[in-house]
């Protein structure tokens, strides 16, 4: 029976490939413009990138179903969390806050002039940062308790003119009051006072309006700008810290992704040519390398058509389709040496593509296995996502699949 040859699947497939390779040598301008179509045509699906993005740092990359969400969604059933009286032990999530650590460089007390002159000239710059056009500041956007903001204790404690701070737990206004997160490199006499402190953390908790994050980066814009410190260092990180530190490697790889694309496009030229202009295949290479180009435009946007989000985890993607691509395109040009010269190109293009569908079948069933062990992660950012899911509008980064 036919089934038992060895060559079951590879003689159809190759009969099937030498028609195929006869057709594209008979009609080759065809093969050539209609790829170039359809990728400008798929490639439309690009100005759908900034709705598609998606870099939302726990949402892609922690599992979906991790023992983390589950024992906080019985937090939130069980500890409910009332917006108006805030209170950092019962956050679910570390919400939205903006944080700074001044350390003394001149003196070995922050705690007095002129250091905490600076460390309070700071806090009013930032007390006074606004946005909307300064509709909104941080007295509208803040964290509250009783109707008040909730502020920064220490700064209060050291304005009320105390004689003495106890550390770590200091008595302010009849309610206990630890300074343990709040004060570093502290030096405290025998009755537990304190006597001097190297460095000071600020925290500036505040609510979950859309505002709040454009507050925040305010925050970070005066902090990278501030010049005026001569008597402390300053370091700073808010909520978003994390999140932008992700965002901002979507761009950073743009120019090592161009100079690997030139540096392919280099090799593979020098490996195809030939002092005979008859065996030279410069050209071969160059558009070898474009067509894995092609190949990357048209599947980024026919998923940006559909609605995938857009993540970085697969920003490596298009090494990978630009390495198979090559790998590919090689074995092309190396069957295609192995015709006769004087064959007419429909006759060696046939054999090429008989003698290769093999070779480049196999390798594209091993990658199509290999990347889709990806469908079965638990991490969003790692599979497909659900089709009926709406992308959130944020983040930079690029396509999951």
């Amino acid at each position: 029976m036919g089934c038992r040859r060895t060559d079951c699947l590879a003689k159809p497939l190759s009969g099937l490939f030498e028609k195929l390779g006869s057709l594209v040598g008979s009609c080759p301008f065809y093969f050539f413009v209609i790829p170039l179509m359809l990728s400008a045509a798929l490639g439309g699906g690009f100005t759908f990138l900034k709705d598609r993005e998606d870099n939302d740092f726990e949402r892609q990359f922690t599992p979906r179903k991790g023992p983390s969400k589950a024992t906080r969604a019985f937090v939130r059933e069980n500890f409910p969390y009332n917006d108006s009286m805030f209170s950092e032990d019962r956050l679910y999530d570390k919400g939205n806050f903006a944080s700074l650590i001044a350390v003394s460089t001149n003196s070995s007390n922050i705690l007095k002039n002129p250091d905490f002159a600076e460390i309070l000239r700071l806090n009013n710059k930032i007390l006074n940062i606004t946005v909307h056009n300064g509709s909104l500041g941080f007295s509208e956007l803040c964290a509250k308790a009783n109707g008040e903001c909730v502020s920064n204790i220490l700064l209060e404690i050291i304005s009320a003119n105390a004689t003495s701070i106890i550390f770590p737990v200091h008595r302010h206004r009849s309610s206990l009051v630890f300074l343990g997160s709040v004060l570093g490199g502290v030096i405290t006499d025998a009755n537990s006072s304190v006597i001097s402190a190297q460095a000071v953390k600020l925290i500036y908790h505040l609510d979950n309006k859309d505002a709040s994050k454009l507050w925040l980066r305010g925050f970070q814009k005066l902090l990278s700008d501030e010049t005026d410190c001569k008597h402390i260092d300053v370091s700073y990180y808010t909520s978003k810290s994390r999140q932008d530190e992700i965002d901002s490697h979507t761009t950073d790889g743009i120019p090592l992704f161009l100079i690997t694309y030139a540096c392919a496009i280099t090799l593979s030229v020098i490996s195809c040519l030939r002092l005979d202009n008859v065996r030279n295949k410069v050209w071969v290479a160059v558009f070898g390398v474009l067509s894995s180009g092609l190949a990357i435009v048209s599947s980024f946007g026919l998923l940006l058509y559909i609605g995938v989000p857009f993540v970085i985890t697969v920003a490596n993607s298009p090494f990978l389709i630009l390495g198979i691509g090559l790998n590919n395109m090689f074995i092309m040009v190396s069957d295609w040496q192995h015709t006769n010269v004087k064959d007419p190109v429909p006759k060696r293009m046939a054999h090429s593509y008989k003698e290769a569908i093999m070779s480049i079948t196999i390798t594209t069933l091993t990658d199509v296995f290999k990347f889709s062990i990806g469908v079965t992660s638990d991490f969003p950012s790692f599979r497909l996502p659900h089709p009926s899911r709406s992308p959130v509008h944020h983040f930079r980064g690029v396509c999951v699949g």
